[in-house]
Order: C-alpha cells, then sequence, then structure tokens
C-alpha cells in the first residue's frame, strides 16, 4: 500500500473512532492533524496502531467490532418520539426469533418476542465476507423516565444495552418574564468575613445567601468547592479538583461542628495565642494561603475527630449510617490516607494500591477516620447551606469542572474511563497563540459508554443535590475535546467526538428529577451545532458582555438571549474597572501576555468599543449625560443587562466596588496568584457599602419590572440611571 492510501485508510480509521481529521481554527484557516497526532490519540482510544504500516489491520478490526456488537451501549429515548433501539446482526440470524426483556430503573421487567423478519430493515453491509442487515426494534410505548436494561436474546447469543428513557428539555426551559432572576457571584475563598480563618468558608455562604435574599435577589454564584489535596504539588485552582464525587473541607467552619463543644483540647487548642496568632495573620493577609489555614483546620478537626470517637453518641450514629449510604465515602478516605502515608502520586504506589487495591497496613488508620470525618462534616455543612437557600428562595449556582487532576481519586479509582498519556486543551486562538494544555486526562467516550455513563451520573446528582442552578464547564466538551498527546505542544492536539445527544439525555432527566436548572458555558470557540442542541434540550447559555464586546464584528453587543445568563465578566477576565481604563492591558504587558505592538493595538480597540458601547447605552437612555465616568458606565452596562430578557443576571460583588484586579489571569502559571486572592472587603463590610446596596436595589427593581422596562426602548431612561 502506497504513502497515500495508507493516509487515506488512516483518515477513515480515525473517523471510526470519532477523531476529527480537521478543524477549522480560529481565523477559519483549515487544520489538518498530522499523522504522529492521530496515531497517537488513536493509540489512546484503544486502536492497535504504533505506526502507518498497522493502520489496515487497525481499521479491519474496528471495522468488524462495530458490526459484530448487536446493540449499542447506549440508546436515548425521548419523551416525544416513538421508542426503538437499532439492531445489527448476521444476515443469518436476523430472521430468527428474538426474545426481549426490558428491565426498568424500579426492577419491574416486561418480556415479548418479536420474528426479526417482521421488524423493518434500515441497512444492509457485507464486512469481511459477512452479510449483515439493520433493523428497528420497537420497544414498549409509554416507558417512564430512567435507566432501563434492555436485554436482546436470539440464536448464537444474547447482547444488552443501556436504555435512557429523558424528557427532551432540561428542567426549567420555559421562559417567563416574571421568573427573570438576579443574583452575585464571588469564589468562596475569596469571601470572609470577620470572624473566618483567612478566607470564606459554609458559614460565610450561609451569611452571603441570607443577605442576598434579604435584598430580593434569587441566586448566589461561587466557584467549585471540590475536593483537593493540600499536599506537595498542590493546585489552587478550583477546576483542576481530586475528585468530582466530594467536598472540599477546607471550606469547613471549625466552629459550627458540634463535636468542638463536646472537646476540650479542641477548645484549648483554639484558644491558645499561638493558634490565635496564626488565624490573625492569615485574616490579614491578602492572598489564601491555602496550606497554612489547612493545617490549622486539620489540627483542631484532629482533636475533634478524636473526642467524637470516643465514646457512643447519637451523632456517632449518625455518621456511621451516612457510611453506609455512601460506601464511595470510604474508599475516598482510604485513598486519601494512602497517599498520605506514601508521599507521592498514586501512580508511583507499590503493587497492588496502585490498581485500586487498598487492605490494612496501607494507610494509617487515624488518617482514615479523619478523611471519613471531615467529609461527613462538609455535607452536613453544604446541606445546610442549600437548604437555607431554598427554605429563602434562593438558588445555589454550582460549578461543574470540566476535569480532575490526573493524580487525584477519580482517575485512580475511575482509570477505565479515562484516556491515558493525553491531556485536554484548546488549539492556537487569537489570545493563546500557541494553544493551551490544561493538564488533565479525558473522559474515554466509548469506555464511558459501555459503563453506562455511571461516573458522569455520580458526579452530576453529587451537584445537583444542593444546586439550584448548575453551570457545567465547557459545555463544548458534550460534543468534543481537544486531546494532546504526552510531550507534544498544545497545538498539535487533534478533536475527538463524543455522543452529545447520551449526555444531553442525562441532564434533561437529572436535571427534572432534581428540579435544578443546567447552564452551558459556551464561551470561546463553539462549534455550530452546540448553541442549537442546547435550545433544543433547554439548557440556558452564558451571555458575557466582555466576550461580546471582544468578539463582535457587529458593535457593541450582540441581542442578550432570553434563555441565558447574562453577566460583565467571569473570573478568568478582567473585572469592570479594569476593561473600562484599560489596566488589564497593562498587566498582560508586564505579564508577557502581551507585546508592545499588541498592547497598542488592544488599547485602540478598547477605545473604540468604549466610545460604541457609550453611544449605544445613550441612545437607549441608560447613559443621560454626555460623558460618564467607570461607575457611571458600570451602572448604566448592569442595567441594560438588568432590564434585558435574560433569565438571570449575575453580578460579579467586586465590581460593585470598582476591583481592578482579577481572580484568575489565565496562562500566567506562577506569575500571578491565580485563586489566591482574598476579596478587598469582608462581607461584614461591603453589605454596608451604599454604592453596593444602591446598584443592587437597581437592579431588583428592573428585574421585576418586566415587561415596562426593556432594553431595546429608545431614549426612555429609568429613574436615576445617569452617569455620575
Amino acid at each position: 500500500m502506497n504513502f497515500r492510501s495508507s493516509i487515506r485508510l488512516l483518515y477513515q480509521l480515525a473517523r471510526l473512532y470519532g477523531v476529527q481529521t480537521v478543524y477549522y481554527g480560529v481565523s477559519h484557516r483549515r487544520q489538518p492533524a498530522s499523522v504522529e497526532s492521530l496515531l497517537a490519540v488513536l493509540q489512546a482510544l484503544g486502536a492497535p496502531v504504533a505506526s502507518l504500516g498497522d493502520v489496515p489491520s487497525a481499521w479491519r478490526e474496528r471495522q468488524q467490532a462495530l458490526w459484530q456488537r448487536p446493540l449499542e451501549p447506549v440508546t436515548v429515548v425521548w419523551d416525544s418520539e416513538p421508542p426503538s433501539v437499532v439492531v445489527r446482526l448476521p444476515s443469518t440470524v436476523a430472521d430468527t426469533l428474538w426474545h426481549c426483556h426490558l428491565t426498568l430503573e424500579t426492577g419491574e421487567g416486561q418480556q415479548w418476542q418479536w420474528r426479526g423478519a417482521d421488524l423493518p430493515l434500515v441497512e444492509t453491509a457485507e464486512v469481511e465476507g459477512i452479510q449483515y442487515v439493520v433493523k428497528l426494534l420497537p420497544l414498549p410505548g409509554g416507558l417512564p423516565p430512567g435507566y432501563h436494561r434492555l436485554t436482546l436474546e436470539l440464536a448464537g447469543g444474547q447482547a444488552q444495552a443501556l436504555i435512557i428513557s429523558a424528557p427532551v428539555k432540561a428542567f426549567g426551559s420555559p421562559q417567563e418574564p416574571e421568573n427573570r432572576m438576579w443574583g452575585v457571584f464571588l469564589p468562596l475563598y475569596a469571601l470572609h468575613t470577620d470572624r473566618s480563618w483567612g478566607s470564606g468558608d459554609f458559614s460565610d455562604l450561609e451569611a452571603l445567601v441570607t443577605w442576598v435574599a434579604g435584598m430580593g435577589g434569587g441566586v448566589v454564584g461561587i466557584l467549585p468547592l471540590l475536593a483537593t489535596s493540600p499536599s506537595e504539588g498542590f493546585e489552587p485552582s478550583p477546576y483542576l479538583p481530586t475528585s468530582r464525587l466530594f467536598w472540599n473541607e477546607f471550606y469547613l467552619d471549625i466552629t459550627k461542628v458540634p463535636d468542638l463543644h463536646k472537646c476540650p483540647s479542641a477548645q484549648a487548642l483554639i484558644a491558645s495565642p499561638s493558634f490565635q496568632e496564626e488565624i490573625k495573620a492569615l485574616r490579614n493577609s491578602a492572598l489564601v494561603n491555602y496550606r497554612q489555614q489547612m493545617a490549622l483546620k486539620r489540627q483542631a478537626l484532629e482533636e475533634m475527630c478524636r473526642c467524637f470517637f470516643a465514646e457512643p453518641s447519637e451523632r456517632l450514629t449518625a455518621f456511621h449510617r451516612f457510611i453506609e449510604a455512601n460506601p464511595a465515602v470510604e474508599d475516598y478516605a482510604g485513598f486519601q490516607a494512602t497517599g498520605e502515608k506514601q508521599g507521592v502520586s498514586w501512580r508511583s504506589w507499590p503493587q497492588p494500591c496502585q490498581q485500586g487495591i487498598l487492605k490494612a497496613g496501607d494507610y494509617n488508620e487515624d488518617n482514615k477516620r479523619y478523611h471519613l470525618y471531615v467529609q461527613w462534616l462538609a455535607h452536613q455543612q453544604i446541606q445546610a447551606v442549600s437548604d437555607g437557600a431554598r427554605d429563602r428562595g434562593l438558588r445555589l449556582y454550582l460549578d461543574l469542572p470540566l476535569g480532575v487532576h490526573p493524580d487525584g481519586y477519580d482517575v485512580w479509582r475511575q482509570r477505565s474511563v479515562f484516556a491515558a498519556d493525553v491531556s485536554v486543551g484548546a488549539p492556537v486562538d487569537a489570545v493563546f497563540t500557541t494553544g493551551q494544555n490544561w493538564g488533565f486526562p479525558p473522559l474515554h467516550p466509548e469506555k464511558l459508554r459501555e459503563q453506562g455513563y455511571r461516573y458522569f451520573i455520580t458526579y452530576l446528582q453529587h451537584h445537583l443535590r444542593h444546586a439550584g442552578i448548575l453551570r457545567i464547564d465547557h459545555i463544548m466538551g458534550l460534543h468534543r475535546l481537544f486531546w494532546i498527546q504526552r510531550g507534544a505542544e498544545a497545538s498539535q492536539g487533534v478533536y475527538v467526538r463524543y455522543r452529545p445527544e447520551e449526555f444531553y439525555a442525562i441532564l434533561a432527566l437529572e436535571s427534572c428529577r432534581s428540579r435544578v436548572i443546567v447552564v452551558g458555558e459556551d464561551l470561546g470557540t463553539v462549534p455550530p451545532e452546540v448553541r442549537p442542541a442546547m435550545t433544543r434540550h433547554g439548557l440556558y447559555r452564558m451571555s458575557v458582555m466582555q466576550y461580546e464586546l471582544a468578539f463582535s464584528h457587529r458593535a457593541p453587543l450582540y441581542p442578550i438571549p432570553p434563555n441565558s445568563v447574562a453577566s460583565l465578566n467571569t473570573h478568568d477576565v478582567p473585572p469592570f474597572a479594569a476593561f473600562w481604563q484599560g489596566s488589564d492591558i497593562q498587566q498582560r504587558l508586564e505579564l508577557g501576555l502581551l507585546g508592545m505592538t499588541g498592547a497598542r493595538r488592544e488599547r485602540k480597540t478598547r477605545r473604540d468599543v468604549k466610545k460604541a458601547l457609550t453611544t449605544f447605552l445613550q441612545e437607549r437612555g441608560w447613559i443621560n449625560q454626555p460623558a460618564v465616568d467607570v461607575y457611571g458606565a458600570l451602572k448604566a452596562c448592569l442595567s441594560f443587562l438588568s432590564a434585558s430578557q435574560a433569565r438571570v443576571v449575575l453580578v460579579n460583588l467586586e465590581d460593585l466596588w470598582l476591583e481592578t484586579q482579577p481572580q484568575n489571569i489565565p496562562a500566567t502559571g506562577g506569575k500571578y496568584p491565580n485563586w489566591r486572592r482574598q476579596a478587598r472587603y469582608t462581607l461584614d463590610e461591603l453589605c454596608q457599602m451604599p454604592q453596593v446596596i444602591a446598584i443592587l436595589h437597581l437592579i431588583h427593581h428592573l428585574r421585576r419590572q418586566g415587561k415596562h422596562y426593556r432594553c431595546h426602548r429608545e431614549k426612555s431612561p429609568a429613574p436615576g440611571l445617569g452617569g455620575d
């Protein structure tokens, strides 16, 4: 076989595995994948290809494997469509009697028979000398929503498939003006009060919920609160947790743990002058010191843990009930305790620990008990926050990250559904001119399907128990992800496709069961099929003014979609004041993210954007003075968003006191203290700030007006909206 024929067959093999051989970059230029990248990604997907010479046999093997599979591992049945399943069979057995068994999620069963000859023919094909037929198998009508198991028995064996019966749309998809909400956003590590220990905790979050609800708000948004490992190599990013299945004990409020009052040694420790001095230093620091704060909390928690297990109590009985109902917590605690004993990544643990088998002696029993205890406490405290929010009619806006740390619990325990030797990233764009490598492994699309999406469902449910709104980080990942082979440049990655309809079915089913609104983070490079799919399945979009201004060629703004969460910015872009004053450009110049030429170009673009935006807001009555300062511009922009038909308007609290320092600047590494900056003011202080209260009252007023205030009205300003 000549080289050209080998490449053609390689492309065919890639398509059989769902690998894109070409994509279009940010400049709409065609970007073909290299042979080396395709071979590496195909190997990560399980294809037996070390070189081009292996492609013909691998292609035949893949063709046979797909046609020899009578049922797809997963089939989606939408509530609006007649239920049926595609069946592939050799023609020699296709016309025989088929025995069908359907076990519903409830455990109830149904059985029926079909003669294959009576079923409609969809397709025929010949593969390696064998004639195959594709037929459509009807399922019983009126399938209840849920996860059901289909077993098909016929001559020569049986096949099974997961049937996901789901509503087409996720919860909360109808858009009604009277349901328009507003809320605030602040990372919990940045939120702090006069009583917290140098960063926010669950009690601070509860206090924020209470205050926002009292102001008439309906949403409080935070960054992920998932488990991390504050050890060597600790990653402060909330988007790289050790697990998506457990909460982070860093956010525990030690003073609210009931066991503290029955533990004199813990009380004495906390009251000691040295301990109080450390707390004072943490409170006075502008940056969150995760390791030092967690070390203090752990000292107190270990004392409480010893007291807690020392004698029987009603709480101890409740603890054992929790562990019995959540057996994965014990597995996680064993993992964490083993990691503490070994002091290295699980990849360097001795066998069989590395393979997921732990036994007594592999870890310190006290450390395992500690991790069991703090997970129970974290569950109790976040449950109290979410219950309190629901009682006040407020929705917690939780954030579900795209990935997990490669050395964390999830990859260790669920390694079969992660692809090895590759990581997830993004191709070259206007900001990241060499591409991005985010450093975590992707989920394996076929292994995840074969598992019946069990891992995805479990970590989704973990969040939905407490969320009122759930943000899905990088919603494009339901459709495709950019895979980068180990050791390669980010620009050399390739896209691998997933089964989006199966993900959407699970999201719709689980969100309706929990009555939680789902928001997809659809910012950046978005394939054309993504937003129509989000609309079809009732997921809300994100409408971020800075992104709209930065990427719109029809200045200055695109219309704000009704089914969206609208905001001025996100945690990954500059605060409003920095954007308006242009200080973010200077900051990126100093950090080496921009050159002098790029900085000059951006300053000119920014001046043009601000001028166009100011004119736009003046024409619509949101600015009624010839000139506007940064605070007046902030009020006008937030008023514009609040009067829109967006379902939710989310306000970054830091914008309200004109903060200029961002929480995160991507691609800066250790050059900037990402994810570590405390808010400039405590919650107690900001609740008393007149400019904060004034803008939130204004937003509440505009959100309540519904049809009376529309962002497209001409020159009829609402009271008090002029620039200051």
